[in-house]
């Protein structure tokens, strides 16, 4: 072998190692959070992460993932990460509550935020102020409610969110009437509907019913559902969604993708002209 050719492989072995490298470093991390939840029905947190997890990893898209059930022990947990989805039972038991200040260090530093279902419910005050500030809205008691009815989405806007999605119909605990940022700064309504009345039959209570959300429905207001935020100064993103209650609902395709897509989108990875690809029934198949 002349020394031509040996430089010439060496030449082409740094070519390699360096794209090797840029798409080491390429690569996203997902951190998912969830609790012990309800059973193998509803509120199946483990499985329904497992799931985003799962397909996330196998898209192509340069994914890694880690998953927790109850806030990590582990001290790099965040280390690296792009995004921290956190799928659990929210309120005062919220996995936030007992980690405040973790939890405004991350959304602080940009990561990106998901939560999910009854994961955008926290106490009013500091918890809410910090999930405002992250995902900008969430889940406020005596303001905001938690009925189940079947949401009727009849357009989506259009956003890196909706992509491969087209408008549905799914049945779930819908949560509404959320405490948005002020004037709705950086929120992009995603998903959006018309409770029925019958929502409103309820009496007064901390997710109930309340004045605020009477006022709004006898005005007619349409409800997000799911949103999008950005926040100022191009310092992260934030989605939330009150649905998810059924775990069945991951295996509908315009459920799934759109919450693969707001994943990728927190991330800052482009999404797909189609959404993020994942496999189709993935809970049908798992049972």
């Amino acid at each position: 072998m002349n020394r031509s050719t040996c430089k010439l492989l060496v030449l082409i072995s740094l070519v390699a190692l360096s794209f090797s490298g840029a798409a080491v470093a390429e690569k996203k991390k997902v951190v998912f959070l969830a609790d012990g939840g309800k059973n193998s029905k509803t509120h199946n947190h483990v499985q329904g992460n497992a799931v985003l997890a799962a397909a996330l990893e196998a898209s192509g898209l340069g994914f890694e993932t880690s998953q927790f059930k109850g806030w990590p022990k582990e001290a790099g947990a965040f280390d690296g990460a792009d995004c921290v989805v956190i799928f659990c039972n929210g309120g005062g038991g919220h996995l936030v509550m007992k980690n405040l200040e973790r939890f405004e260090e991350l959304v602080d530093s940009g990561i990106g935020l998901v939560c999910l279902h009854y994961g955008v419910e926290v106490p009013k005050g500091k918890a809410g102020d910090i999930m405002l500030k992250g995902m900008g809205g969430y889940f406020e008691t005596h303001w905001s409610v938690n009925p189940h009815w079947v949401a009727t989405i009849e357009k989506l806007p259009e956003h890196p969110i909706t992509r491969g999605c087209t408008p549905f119909v799914q049945n779930d605990e819908w949560y509404y009437h959320m405490r948005f940022a002020p004037e709705m700064k950086g929120v992009t309504p995603i998903l959006s509907a018309h409770p029925p009345k019958e929502t409103m039959n309820r009496p007064d209570g901390p997710h109930s019913n309340n004045p605020h959300v009477r006022k709004s429905m006898a005005a007619g207001e349409i409800q997000h559902i799911g949103w999008a935020y950005e926040r100022p100064g191009g310092k992260g993103r934030g989605f939330g969604t009150t649905g998810g209650h059924y775990h069945a609902t991951w295996d509908s395709d315009n459920w799934r993708t759109l919450v693969l897509n707001a994943i990728t989108w927190t991330t800052g990875v482009e999404v797909p002209e189609k959404g993020v690809p994942s496999a189709k029934n993935p809970v049908s198949q798992a049972n």
